[in-house]
C-alpha cells in the first residue's frame, strides 16, 4: 500500500511537472512563433513602402501614377484589408493619394498617435482601418527637398497575422496533448518499473515477518542492492543477539541455581534451627523468583526472533490426545475444532505451553465435556490473529473470581492439583507476543477461556 501511495506521489509530481514544462514551453514557441510571423508581415510591408517611395522619388513616374507597381491586386479590391496612402505635408492643404481599396477612406498617422520610429525612421504599429478592421500599418516620413516632404503609409490585414498564429497554436497544442500523453504513459512505466523492486522487498519482508522466508532473496537493481544487503545484516546480527541472550540466560541460571541448591541444602541439613527454616523459605522464594524472571527472558528472547511460524492445528490436536490420557479417570470428551491453515507467529513450545494450561485447567474443573475452538480473523486492516477458545462444562467463575485467578499463584480451590500459576503464565505469555487472555462464561455451562495471539 505504501508502494503504492509513493508511486501513486511520483507519478502525480511527474505530470504536474510535465504539465508546467509543455504549457511554458507552449506560450514561449507561441510568441517566438508571432515574432516570427510579424517580422515576415512587416517584411512584406516594407517592400511596398520602399516601392512606393521609389514611385515618388522617381522623376520619370508622375505623383498620380504612384503605386501602379506593387502588383498586389488586393491594393485594387474596395475594403480588401490591404491599403496604401501618400500624404503630401509640404502644402498648405496635405494632399493624399491612395490605394483604390480604400476608397473614400483614409489611414490614420502613427505620428499623431506619438508612435516611435526604428533605426531605419519606420513606424510601426497596430491600428484601427476601414469597417472596423485590425490593421499591421508601418509608415515613414520622406523628404524630397525641392519636390516635397511625403508621409507614407502601407497596410495589411492583421486578421492574416492572427489567423496564421492561430493554426499554429492549434497545431502545437495538438502536439504537446499528445507528446503530454506519451511523457505520461512513459513516466508511469518508468515509476512502476522503478518501484518494483521496493514491492518485492516489501513482500520480501511481509514473507519473513510471518515466517514463511528466513531472508531477502533473489537480485536487485544496483541501487536497491544496499538495501536488501543491510536488511539482511540487520536480520542475520538480531538473530547472533537472541542466541547471544539465549547463552546469557541459561549461563545465568546455572550460576544461581547452584549455590541456592547449596543454601537450601546446608538449611535442610540443620531443621531443627529456627534460622535454618527462614533461610529455607527465603531460599525457595528466590528459586523461584530467579526461575521466574529468567523464563520471562528467555520468552522475550524467542518472541524478538523475526520470522518465527507455527502451526496451531497439530499442537492442540497432541493436547487435546495427552489431556485425555492425563485425565482418563474423569472420561472426558475433548471436542476439537481447528482449521489446518491456522498459524500463530511465535515458538512452537509457548503456543504448547498457554494452550496446555488453558486445556489442563479445563479438564481440571469439567464435568463432563471440553470443547476447544481455533479461529483466524483480522480485527483491524493488516492485522491478523488467531483465538483459541477453550470451553468447559464445569461450575464456572463469577466476575469477581475471574480477576483473582490471573494472579500469580492465586487459587480458589485448594483440592485441585497444581501451583496456581498456570493462569498467570498464559496472560505473561500472551502479552509478550503482543496477546491477551479473557475469561467468561461458556455457552456449555462453565468458563470460557479466550486466547488472542498474532497469527502467521
Amino acid at each position: 500500500m505504501r508502494a503504492n501511495s509513493l508511486a501513486l506521489r511520483l507519478f502525480l509530481s511527474a505530470t504536474a511537472w510535465t504539465v508546467v514544462i509543455l504549457v511554458v514551453t507552449g506560450f514561449v514557441l507561441s510568441g517566438l512563433y508571432r515574432d516570427t510571423v510579424e517580422r515576415a508581415f512587416d517584411r512584406r510591408l516594407n517592400v511596398y513602402l520602399k516601392t512606393l517611395i521609389a514611385d515618388i522619388a522617381s522623376p520619370d513616374i508622375p505623383i498620380e501614377k504612384t503605386g501602379q507597381m506593387l502588383g498586389e491586386p488586393l491594393f485594387e479590391l474596395p475594403l480588401s484589408g490591404w491599403y496604401w496612402q501618400v500624404t503630401r505635408l509640404d502644402r498648405a492643404k496635405p494632399e493624399v493619394i491612395s490605394s483604390r481599396s480604400l476608397w473614400d477612406r483614409g489611414l490614420p498617422h502613427l505620428d499623431d498617435q506619438h508612435v516611435a520610429p526604428d533605426l531605419d525612421g519606420i513606424r510601426k504599429s497596430y491600428v484601427q482601418g476601414p469597417e472596423e478592421q485590425r490593421l499591421r500599418l508601418v509608415e515613414r516620413d520622406v523628404d524630397l527637398g525641392q519636390d516635397g516632404r511625403f508621409l507614407v503609409a502601407v497596410g495589411g490585414d492583421a486578421a492574416e497575422l492572427d489567423d496564421e498564429i492561430l493554426a499554429f497554436n492549434g497545431a502545437i497544442a495538438m502536439t504537446f496533448v499528445m507528446l503530454a500523453a506519451v511523457l505520461l504513459l512513459t513516466t508511469l512505466f518508468q515509476v512502476r518499473f522503478g518501484l518494483a523492486p521496493l514491492k518485492r522487498i516489501s513482500r520480501g519482508l511481509a514473507a519473513i515477518r510471518s515466517g514463511k522466508a528466513e531472508k531477502l532473496e533473489g537480485s536487485f537493481p544496483v541501487e536497491i542492492e544496499p538495501l536488501a544487503r543491510e536488511t539482511n545484516a540487520l536480520i542475520d546480527a538480531n538473530r547472533e543477539i537472541v542466541e547471544r541472550a539465549r547463552t546469557h540466560v541459561g549461563n545465568l541460571a546455572h550460576a544461581l541455581k547452584t549455590p541456592l541448591s547449596v543454601i537450601m541444602n546446608e538449611a535442610a541439613a540443620r531443621s531443627d534451627d529456627p534460622l535454618a527454616g527462614k533461610v529455607k523459605e527465603q531460599a525457595g522464594i528466590m528459586r523461584e523468583q530467579v526461575t521466574r524472571h529468567l523464563e520471562r527472558a528467555r520468552i522475550a528472547a524467542r518472541v524478538a526472533v523475526v520470522g518465527t511460524l507455527t502451526d496451531v492445528a497439530p499442537v492442540v490436536q497432541a493436547l487435546a490426545r495427552t489431556m485425555e490420557k492425563t485425565h482418563h479417570d474423569k472420561r472426558l470428551a475433548i471436542d476439537v475444532d481447528v482449521p489446518e491453515e491456522a498459524r500463530f507467529r511465535g515458538e512452537r513450545q509457548d503456543l504448547e505451553e498457554m494452550v496446555g494450561n488453558l486445556v489442563d485447567n479445563a479438564c481440571k474443573w469439567a464435568s463432563a465435556r471440553v470443547a476447544i475452538e481455533v479461529l483466524r480473523e483480522q480485527p483491524a486492516p493488516g492485522r491478523n490473529v488467531v483465538r483459541v477458545v477453550v470451553d468447559d462444562d464445569g461450575p464456572g467463575l463469577t466476575p469477581s473470581e475471574r480477576d483473582q485467578v490471573a494472579k500469580r499463584g492465586r487459587r480458589l480451590d485448594e483440592t485441585k492439583p497444581g501451583s496456581g500459576l498456570g493462569l498467570s503464565i498464559v496472560v505473561e505469555l500472551a502479552g509478550l507476543y503482543g496477546g491477551a487472555l479473557h475469561l467468561g462464561t461458556a455457552p456449555i455451562g462453565g468458563l470460557r477461556a479466550e486466547l488472542t495471539l498474532p497469527a502467521g
